[in-house]
């Protein structure tokens, strides 16, 4: 009785695929609507007089046996005569008497039995509704009844495969997400399915409830929680005379306790969200339900090797892993992921996730399953304790495991470990490479620094990512005094590791030089000898990049230049982004003093294409400022001050000082060359550029393009910035893309609208300046390789 919303895209492509199979099954998660989406594909297969449909609910059926009678009730009902393959049931309409608590005269329980006449001419289509948890009685019942019946056609819903020969399997997702990098307005989100299916059973349980501007970033918020799923948007929705959408957020993490107001129609197991789960949940052998609740400590993507870390508390040998990853994702537990590096990866929805957790605690599992994490973490952290420039691979590693990270610190059980100032700094090592240098990770690292031993061996490597963050967030005089901290911690050692000292007079001679402080040639030179003795070109050359820094106040442009021209090969090679990006701009700085504009805007650029957010890139923005008023561009030059300023890690603060100053003449030439109005205007339409945007009108000049160009392509600027100039979305794409699948079909998997993953495909052709489809995928191929 209520109205169908969305899954437009999946009706289409449902149709074709009855065309073509015998026998479709619709996969997916508890609550994604399996059924609701068969039903509504049953009416319109009827409306046009295609078929006459029949549908069998087999929810009720506790037996095999219950499920085969009904199956064979309702080909009799369809005027399908039941065959050989009636034998064990034959026929049936005393299902009572065998056991059979529904009755075959049910058939389809509490649903209509029946939507098209028996007599119809023609196709039938049987529909199977909740096969999952008889999967040994349906199989070999429709094994024998389809091959000869040609007239027959069966869709069946299950939250996994049946496993036949001819079964064409369709994964139903969550309804489509509001773009996050769209617009926040009620116009704009209500292009979202699970937006529109949100407002529309709220305004169900309140017709006063309305999306307006107050309340649709919380809509918004709880969509993409909820993951689109049609159950527990309508839970949500019910709640909306009680507990406006603010206050719904606020107590997400109670989801499983608050929605529980199911229609007193439904099904028990749909009665709740938490119904809805530990169905799929009890149908898990022990060693699936093991793995399963271990997995839910996990928020973000996971491979192999995570699930058996985790998989050794439950006595599950790591050979039998992937077998057991494998059917969890077939029972529409974990979710396979596009990984761009062709390794396999999952994730799980954040409300299955949920119920993980909460099995977890039940079992007391919990301790040890954070104790396993926390020690493979700790051994995919140890280059911090061996290398003074983390390596690339590492710190690429890192930040996948950055939400994994987060979790770990963020449990109480973890207290004093020493085992805390190792991982605290592997966090922070993450987020500088991901160019976001948070509060969090800070948070975290002085909660490990705080608690745990004064003398733990990994302290230093600790205060020296601490430092790193201070500096990147503009707070030199908080940086300087972390790093001192730490080379005075290292120097102490009875026996100091050279890696870990090179590591800590690094640091603090970069925030000193962001400070414009001098007289820091002498902890470089020790660096240089430190890094050599352990052999790290890297950070030998982020030696040398320093030292020119220190060059280029006094103008000892030549020393400055031999220095950049030695240190850029070795860090566009061998680099992890921020490095790199420090030198690029060091070597745009030395451009404008031998005032060479355009070579100073190659490296600016160069410097921002490797970044997702202006943050990434600060320096850069004010550095193509300068060289835009160097070259008469004065409306350009005030546009990126403004947006600079706006964005606030980039804010001009973060400048060294005596760079600060060109970039304030700069401005003030920019300003004075303009008419007073159009200045303004200049001024007020960099404010309002998004972050997306900045990056976009800086490298482009155009604020409406995506970031990147032509050279991202041709793998300059993707081998040099170590970064990508392409969002976690449409890397997901691309990797779809690659594969052959349709907008409609990449819209699907990713929970998105096909207009959102148009905009994707459109923008990812910008930015890597490519011309169609196949080149994508030719590109990314190139990528993996």
């Amino acid at each position: 009785m209520s109205s169908f919303i969305g899954r437009a895209d999946e009706l289409v492509e449902l149709r074709r695929l009855l065309r073509t199979t015998r026998l479709l099954t619709l996969t997916g998660p508890a609550g994604v609507g399996k059924t609701r989406l068969a039903l509504e594909l049953a009416g319109l297969e009827q409306r046009g007089g295609r078929s006459a449909v029949h549908l069998v609910d087999l929810g009720s059926a506790g037996t095999g046996e219950q499920a085969r009678k009904r199956i064979l009730a309702g080909l009799a009902d369809a005027g399908v005569e039941a065959g050989a393959g009636s034998q064990a049931g034959a026929g049936s309409r005393a299902g009572e008497e065998e056991g059979d608590p529904g009755g075959a005269e049910d058939g389809p329980s509490a649903l209509p039995a029946t939507r098209g006449a028996p007599d119809a001419e023609g196709e039938r289509l049987l529909i199977l509704d909740n096969c999952e948890h008889l999967l040994d009685a349906c199989g070999p019942l429709l094994g024998e009844l389809l091959p000869g019946r040609p007239e027959l056609r069966v869709l069946a819903t299950s939250r996994e495969p049946l496993r036949l020969p001819g079964e064409t399997v369709f994964s139903v997702t969550g309804l489509g997400l509001p773009d996050a990098e769209g617009g926040g307005s009620p116009g704009a989100l209500l292009g979202s399915d699970a937006v529109r299916l949100f407002v529309d059973r709220a305004r169900a349980a309140s017709s006063a409830f309305e999306l307006t501007e107050d309340n649709v970033a919380h809509v918004a918020t709880l969509c993409a929680g909820l993951d689109g799923l049609p159950l527990a948007l309508e839970l949500a929705a019910g709640l909306v005379r009680a507990f406006p959408p603010a206050a719904l957020c606020d107590r997400l993490d109670d989801r499983l306790s608050l929605l529980t107001c199911g229609w007193r129609t439904a099904d028990p197991r749909h009665q709740s969200l938490r119904s809805a789960l530990a169905w799929s949940y009890d149908l898990l052998t022990p060693a699936q339900q093991s793995l399963f609740r271990s997995l839910s400590l996990l928020p973000g993507r996971f491979g192999p090797g995570e699930a058996a870390a985790l998989a050794a508390g439950g006595g599950i040998p790591p050979a039998a892993v992937p077998e057991v990853l494998a059917a969890l994702e077939a029972k529409s537990l974990i979710i396979a992921c596009a990984d761009r590096g062709g390794a396999a990866r999952f994730r799980m929805l954040a409300s299955i996730r949920c119920y993980g957790r909460e099995r977890l605690g039940d079992e007391g599992e919990e301790a040890a399953a954070i104790d396993r994490l926390a020690d493979r973490l700790t051994h995919l952290a140890r280059p911090l304790r061996e290398t003074a420039m983390t390596p690339l691979a590492t710190r690429r590693r890192l930040a996948e495991e950055r939400d994994t990270l987060t979790c770990v610190l963020d449990s109480p059980i973890t207290g004093d470990d020493p085992r805390r100032l190792l991982l605290a700094g592997a966090l922070g090592v993450a987020d500088l490479h991901l160019g976001r240098a948070t509060g969090q990770a800070r948070a975290l690292l002085a909660a490990a620094l705080d608690a745990t031993d004064p003398g733990a061996d990994d302290r230093g490597i600790a205060l020296a990512t601490a430092a790193g963050l201070a500096a990147e967030q503009g707070e030199p005089d908080e940086a300087i005094r972390l790093a001192t901290e730490a080379v005075a911690r290292e120097r102490r050692r009875a026996h100091p590791n050279d890696p870990l000292l090179c590591r800590a007079l690094l640091v603090l001679s970069a925030a000193r030089t962001r400070r414009g402080d001098q007289g820091t040639a002498a902890d470089l030179r020790e660096c240089q000898e430190l890094a050599a003795r352990v052999g790290d070109p890297v950070a030998t050359a982020f030696c040398l990049t320093l030292l020119a820094w220190q060059s280029l106040p006094a103008r000892d442009l030549t020393r400055a230049a031999r220095r950049l021209d030695e240190a850029l090969p070795v860090l566009r090679a061998h680099a992890a982004p921020l490095p790199l990006r420090m030198t690029l701009f060091a070597a745009g700085v030395l451009a404008l003093e031998r005032n060479e504009p355009a070579r100073a805007e190659a490296h600016f650029t160069e410097a921002l294409r490797g970044t997702t957010h202006p943050g990434g890139g600060r320096l850069a923005l004010w550095g193509l400022a300068v060289a835009a008023v160097r070259e008469g561009r004065h409306e350009r030059a005030l546009r990126l001050c403004a947006a600079a300023e706006t964005h606030g890690e980039t804010a001009i603060a973060a400048l060294p000082p005596w760079f600060r100053t060109r970039v304030e003449q700069a401005a003030d030439t920019a300003r004075r060359a303009l008419p007073k109005a159009r200045a303004e205007n200049a001024l007020a339409a960099g404010a309002a550029l998004a972050s997306r945007q900045v990056l976009s009108y800086a490298l482009h000049g155009r604020p409406g393009a995506p970031t990147g160009s032509q050279n991202v392509v041709g793998g300059t600027a993707g081998a040099t910035a170590g970064d990508d100039p392409l969002s976690p979305r449409e890397w997901d794409v691309i990797t779809l893309v690659t594969t052959g699948l349709t907008n409609r079909q990449i819209a699907a998997r990713l929970h998105l609208s096909v207009r959102t993953v148009e905009t994707h495909v459109r923008n990812i052709r910008t930015t890597l300046g490519l011309r169609s489809r196949t080149h994508v995928a030719a590109w990314a191929a190139r990528q993996a390789g």
